[in-house]
């Protein structure tokens, strides 16, 4: 008898609770693939027009983890839910949140594609050229995995662990 190896990622009973579908949110950034989280983890999106390092959300004080360069306008302000209610995150962005719903099979573990390495880096929303760089050590900091979905290339970032270096930036 085989034994069952079990999927390591500790979220994935979010992901699957309806028959091997996963709804995910697909969140714009810039010059880097956009990113792909649990869309039950989104507890608010709002309107925003402000980069701001900490957003005020149902009396709490929010930690923000900025999508977009300093230079870019903001327009959507994203609140996660975290391990606890002092680990809830922000993250602020522009564009168009997407919602998706896809089978858990169609989902490919892929490695972070060459162009998002620093050389040639482009701006995932609209596919421009950039002449601003992508530091991969900051990428690999939060990254958790890439995959591939319809031929489109997603980083699923480690939440926890952004939200555990905002809250120590923050003390």
């Amino acid at each position: 008898m085989k034994t069952i190896l079990k999927h390591s990622f500790e979220a994935v009973s979010l992901l699957t609770t309806n028959n091997g579908m996963l709804d995910v949110t697909i969140i714009p950034t810039f010059n880097q693939p956009d990113w792909l989280i649990p869309s039950s983890l989104i507890l608010s999106v709002e309107d925003c027009d402000e980069r701001t390092s900490a957003y005020s959300w149902e009396q709490q004080e929010v930690a923000v983890f900025h999508l977009l360069p300093e230079d870019l306008t903001p327009d959507t302000m994203i609140v996660l839910e975290g391990n606890t209610s002092d680990h809830r995150l922000a993250l602020q962005t522009a564009g168009e949140l997407q919602q998706l719903r896809v089978r858990i099979s169609e989902v490919k573990d892929v490695e972070l594609p060459e162009p998002f390495n620093g050389a040639n880096a482009t701006d995932n929303t609209d596919n421009a050229e950039t002449a601003i760089p992508l530091d991969e050590n900051v990428v690999l900091s939060y990254l958790f995995q890439t995959v591939m979905i319809n031929d489109n290339t997603y980083l699923v970032p480690d939440l926890d662990n952004i939200a555990y270096q905002l809250i120590d930036l923050d003390s």
